[in-house]
């Protein structure tokens, strides 16, 4: 009799059984074959339980793209453990926060990464607020003899050569597999539970819905696994038994050389980072095997970036997803034109069984379709709470169980969903609700400026828009990656004048949609997540009170 589909290692059983020695995934390593996939998930499991990993332990991963951050996912299910995924780029702050609030007994890790030190991190931290911690394990690490921390073992991460995990499941289908983080906030970011039961949900409908089953398809993952947006596309491509190619970091240049060699038919990541790709191409279809670009929009001009690439071959479509909801909830359908695909938001992979819904902010009542407001989400693959935060959970969900997303969207007549920004983001100018992209796209489309952001605050006692931009000529391949404060660049002076800009919004713009100010700026602040650098808007809205505090008065 097949076991019913509550275990996670149920969710690559299916490719497995059909064809065990087909490769299931490629990454720095070499090739591996699903059979091979699956002895390195039992003897990873195997190590776990012989390091005294036992049910309801959480276990931090702080690793990179490679095949045992999937292994120790697939293991720590085995044993009924559960894996905290930590991002690398995260540092000592972060680090002991996640470590301390996750109550993690054991860190994974290797000793370094690119120009990352990781245990030269993990030594800022302050080993007292970890209590829970009793042992880290380096993963590639030649000798494991010296302590990274003291008062804790320090130990080699050898699964590849461990038995196998022989002592039966101890997973339980609700009991939480694994913690994403969501954008941090000063106070800290939520730790969201996903259970094999949202992940088994999600991912087969994710299979289907993005096309991971068809012929010949093959996934490049670029995404860091330790958010949802990298690993829901992994998980999807495991499930209906698509080779992926892995990447332990995304680069453009290398990202489309891949892309074209190992005859890609999916692809999925940021609009930031299509752009870098399409930079280092040329001609007209420079992928002829791809099929999807699904993209999450984190910067304005995402409908003037499909159709651009639209023209050069890049099958473009809008994304929608979270760390509660999980990533590619939703894709525009590929038969819209290229202004409504390159929307966020499009139908739910999860069909009739998810169930979405807008709500009015100021009345509290539903709205029909076409209608404006939060965006409230019941599916199969919603998270199961935050991790000790009963407070918290019962705050983001209403009382028949949607989770209020925070974002403001509508939907379409056939169902569809358009995503249009987080509800904080949104203005409220000259009366109306304003979508700061609309501005933001008025300025990215003159010449001269390369990004634009634009944010709410009050002035003379009205809610106006003011706008930050960065000029074309001072952009380097970094500009979304530090912010420098500074009130304007001087080779971006010659090239763009913020009045002028103004001058030309108000002869397209309606007034109350004109910004009050724009101030032309060398960055953005951004906030680093495992799904993508999201700019700090909140950071953006302080700069702005702290410019017009310096302004004489006339």
């Amino acid at each position: 009799m097949s076991p019913q589909p509550t275990r996670l290692a149920h969710l690559y059983a299916p490719a497995l059984e059909r064809h065990p020695d087909a490769v299931a995934l490629s990454d720095e390593t070499g090739p591996l074959s699903y059979r091979e996939f699956d002895q390195l998930c039992r003897r990873t499991a195997g190590w776990l339980a012989a390091q005294g990993v036992r049910p309801g332990d959480k276990v931090a991963v702080w690793l990179p793209n490679r095949r045992e951050w999937l292994a120790l996912l697939f293991g720590l299910a085995r044993l009924g453990a559960t894996l905290v995924s930590i991002n690398v780029r995260y540092r000592s702050a972060e680090l002991q926060y996640i470590l301390s609030r996750s109550g993690a007994s054991m860190l994974i890790m290797q000793p370094s990464f690119r120009k990352i030190d990781f245990p030269a991190v993990l030594k800022d931290v302050e080993p007292d607020t970890l209590p829970a911690l009793r042992t880290i394990a380096l993963v590639d690490a030649e000798d494991a003899a010296s302590t990274v921390m003291p008062g804790r073992a320090t130990v080699a991460c050898t699964p590849g050569t461990a038995a196998e995990h022989t002592g039966g499941d101890a997973e339980a289908p609700t009991r939480p597999v694994i913690l994403f983080t969501t954008s941090g906030t000063t106070k800290g970011p939520k730790l969201v539970m996903h259970s094999a039961t949202t992940l088994l949900a999600h991912t087969r409908r994710v299979a289907t819905h993005f096309g991971l089953t068809e012929p010949d398809t093959r996934l490049l993952a670029a995404l860091p696994l330790c958010g949802v947006f990298g690993l829901n596309s992994v998980l999807g491509a495991l499930h209906a038994g698509a080779p992926i190619v892995m990447m332990d970091l995304f680069e453009a240049g290398r990202t489309a050389r891949l892309l074209r060699d190992e005859r890609i038919t999916h692809m999925y990541g940021s609009d930031e980072m299509l752009r870098r790709i399409h930079a280092e191409v040329e001609g007209e279809r420079p992928f002829p095997h791809i099929r999807v670009f699904g993209f999450a929009a984190f910067h304005p001009g995402s409908v003037e970036l499909a159709a651009k690439l639209e023209r050069c071959g890049f099958p473009m479509s809008g994304l929608y997803g979270s760390s509660e909801v999980q990533a590619l909830f939703s894709i525009q359908d590929p038969g819209l034109p290229v202004a409504e695909r390159a929307l966020g938001g499009g139908q739910p992979a999860a069909g009739v069984q998810a169930h979405v819904r807008i709500r009015d902010q100021q009345t509290g009542v539903l709205c029909e379709n076409g209608m404006h407001g939060e965006i409230e989400i019941r599916a199969p693959g919603n998270f199961i709470g935050y991790l000790d935060n009963p407070e918290a959970t019962a705050d983001a969900l209403t009382t028949d169980g949607y989770f209020r997303t925070g974002d403001m969207g509508y939907v379409r007549g056939d169902g569809s969903l358009v995503y249009l920004a987080r509800i904080g983001d949104a203005l409220r100018l000259g009366g109306f609700l304003v979508d700061p992209a609309e501005i933001e796209f008025a300025l990215t489309s003159q010449p001269g400026v390369h990004d634009a952001q634009v944010v709410g605050i009050t002035l003379d006692g009205q809610p106006r828009a003011v706008a930050f931009v960065i000029a074309e000529a001072a952009t380097p391949d970094s500009a979304h990656s530090r912010h420098q404060d500074r009130s304007r660049n001087t080779q971006a002076g010659q090239d763009i004048q913020a009045q002028a800009l103004l001058d030309t919004l108000r002869a397209t713009l309606a007034p109350f949609k004109v910004p009050a100010r724009l101030w032309i700026v060398d960055a953005f602040p951004v906030t680093s997540s495992a799904n993508g650098e999201k700019i700090q808007r909140a950071r953006l809205r302080q700069m702005a009170e702290e410019r017009l505090q310096q302004e004489t008065p006339a």
